[in-house]
């Protein structure tokens, strides 16, 4: 409606869950067509290895240092840096540092429903 002020979203406001049992999740954007969450992952926890059939994703850190296994390659991406990851690719993000690390996840559209699972890399 013209005139509303548009709603401002933070942590404090948007829809928490938790996952793998010890990280975080915001979901700061959660339409069909773009989803946008910010997580936090302790030391030590990982996901699942994975990929989306329709999804891009784009990782962006705000604070720490995430490792992302991406396609069998590792790679460290410190705050201030991210990744893209097109539809298809297998993937592994995971928090190998003695600090938390938070981090945007930016996916068009929506990984509901489009996550497969693979085989985990002995590296």
């Amino acid at each position: 409606m013209a005139g509303e002020a548009p709603e401002v979203i933070s942590r404090s406001s948007a829809s928490h869950y938790v996952w793998s049992g010890v990280c975080d999740g915001w979901r700061l954007v959660n339409g069909g067509d773009l989803s946008v969450i910010e997580e936090r992952m302790p030391p030590g926890s990982r996901e699942q290895r994975h990929s989306h059939t329709r999804a891009r994703q784009f990782f962006y850190v705000l604070s720490g240092v995430l490792t992302i296994e991406r396609n069998g390659a590792v790679l460290a991406i410190a705050a201030g840096h991210g990744l893209e990851m097109p539809p298809g690719t297998p993937h592994q993000a995971r928090n190998d540092s003695a600090a938390d690390v938070v981090f945007l996840v930016i996916s068009a559209p929506t990984t509901a429903g489009d996550r497969i699972e693979v085989p985990q890399l002995q590296l």
